[in-house]
Formats: C-alpha cells, structure tokens, sequence
C-alpha cells in the first residue's frame, strides 16, 4: 500500500495537466528563474497597513514583464496564507459561444508546478447557478494562468483551484455568478482573485485618468457602477464582470471594503508614453470593527 505522501505524489503524476500556452514567454519558462522573479516581484511590494481580513485581490493579468511589478502588490497581501481553495475569476479574451468557461483538464501546470482543479467545488458552483460553465480542453486564455505563479510563490502549502472565466461580460451574468460563488466559498478556507487589466493604448495621461476612474468604481464597492463606467466610456477595465464578480461574492461573504494597492501602465516600464495599458492591483478586506 501507498504511503499517504507518495499516493499524493502519484496521483499528481497521474492528473490530466492543461498545457500552457504562455510559460516561456508571458513569463519565464525556467523553474528557478521563475521563482526568483515572481518572488522579486512579492519582496519589492510596500504595502500600506490593512485592518483586516483578506477575502480577495485583484491583480492585472499581462505579462510579467509589464505587469509583474503590480501583480507583486496584490499577492503580497496573501504572503504566507494558506487557502485550501483559491477561486480566480477572470475574462475570456477569445471568442466564445459560452457565457462561463472552465478548464477541461484536471490540472492547470506552470514551471513551478500543478495546481488540481477542485472538480467538487465547480460541480456545486453549477448547482447554484442557472448558467451553465463549459469545460473546455487546451484554451488558450492567459488572464487565469499568469496569476497562478503569483499564487505558487506566495501562499503556504497545498490548495486546489476554482478556475472561471467570463465570456458574457453582463451584468446579470456577473451577479449570478458572485452570488453562487459566496454560497461555494462561504464555509470553506478560501480567496478570491479578480484578474483584469484596465485602459488599453491611450496615452500616459488620458490612461491615468481613465484609471484612476475606474480603481475609485472599484474602491465605491459598487459592482454596477464597474458596469456603468465601462459602457459610458467614462473608464476601462478588460475584465470588468471578472471584479464585479468578486465584488458580488466578497460582499456577500462579509467583506465591506475595497483598497488600491497600486497602480502604473506599461509605459512605467518600457518608457514609452504615447500608448500605454493601464494595471491596478487591490485587495478586498472584512474590516475588524
């Protein structure tokens, strides 16, 4: 009979591990320097005192080139946690028929590991829901992945994941899915992960603006306000229904409060200011009272 350590080990070996499509260029491909970059990343954070309990975090999603820097905020917050399940919402940039999509695959697998899906969480989030989540093998989405670095690094021992992406960027979409994620989530040792970035290719200052428009909709804890900037034109974010998820859920599962950590674009890195692509990171806290 299998020890209990070497039966863990062989039914990793044995999951059926989703091939990425991004490791070794949206991030590094090497196991080590992996590691030492997103860990640089985590270290180099400075983060302002938080009053609370951490149910959330909202990060950017390009590479890490470009967004690692802010990313690195965000996951900070979660140094040392450690979550049995992390539920990562994020956009599907694809085109889809499919409202809500999930990995097929049992595992997602980064440099730095596999990371198992929690097959029993998914099936009781569809039960909540009258949406249906389709499972597809192989995507080719990179918003999900690119956090999941970020969460091998940063938080302690062992958890499973929750992956959704959101093709149907609707408000009712949005709010269903938050509320069935609270219900999911609500007796278990989890976090949540928001994935977007915000304006794409204006210049430094109009893209200042825009963000920072959008980063006070989402510090207002207002998830439909997110929904009102985006379609008037007043702020961007790819990922909008991805936070107002979040938001939903983490306000139904006691969270009363929405922090800016920080923000910056990529002309912060490349130096060029004429057409830039706005990143925010932020955390979603239960305040002690």
């Amino acid at each position: 009979m299998l020890s209990a350590p070497r039966k863990k080990r062989y039914n990793l070996f044995m999951l059926d591990v989703r091939p990425s499509p991004i490791a070794g260029t949206w991030y590094e491909g090497n196991k080590e320097t992996l590691a030492r970059v997103v860990d640089n990343f985590l270290n180099n954070a400075q983060l302002p005192v938080l009053n609370g309990e951490v149910v959330a975090v909202i990060a950017p999603h390009a590479g890490h080139r470009y967004s690692g820097a802010v990313a690195g905020y965000a996951f900070a917050v979660v140094k040392e946690l450690k979550p049995d399940l992390v539920a990562v919402i994020s956009p599907f940039h694809n085109y889809s028929n499919y409202p809500l999509l999930t990995t097929a695959h049992d595992a997602y697998g980064t440099p730095l590991g596999r990371i198992e899906v929690d097959k029993s969480a998914l099936a009781e989030l569809s039960s909540h829901l009258d949406i249906p989540i389709t499972p597809i093998f192989a995507d080719k989405e990179h918003s999900l992945e690119i956090e999941l670095p970020f969460l091998q690094r940063a938080l302690m021992g062992d958890f499973k994941l929750l992956p959704i992406m959101i093709r149907a960027q609707e408000v009712d979409v949005a709010r269903k899915l938050g509320l069935a994620l609270a219900k999911v989530l609500k007796d278990k040792n989890a976090l949540l992960v928001a994935s977007t970035d915000l304006s794409h290719f204006y210049d430094q200052t109009t893209a200042n603006m825009l963000d920072a428009e959008m980063l006070k909709r989402f510090e207002s804890f207002d998830p439909e306000s997110i929904f009102e900037a985006e379609h008037t034109g007043k702020a961007f974010a790819c990922g909008h229904a991805a936070i107002a998820t979040v938001l939903w859920a983490s306000r139904e599962l006691g969270a009363n409060k929405v922090q800016i950590l920080r923000h910056a674009t990529s002309g912060d890195v490349t130096g060029d200011f004429t057409s830039v692509v706005g990143y925010g990171a932020g955390v979603v806290v239960k305040t002690k009272r």
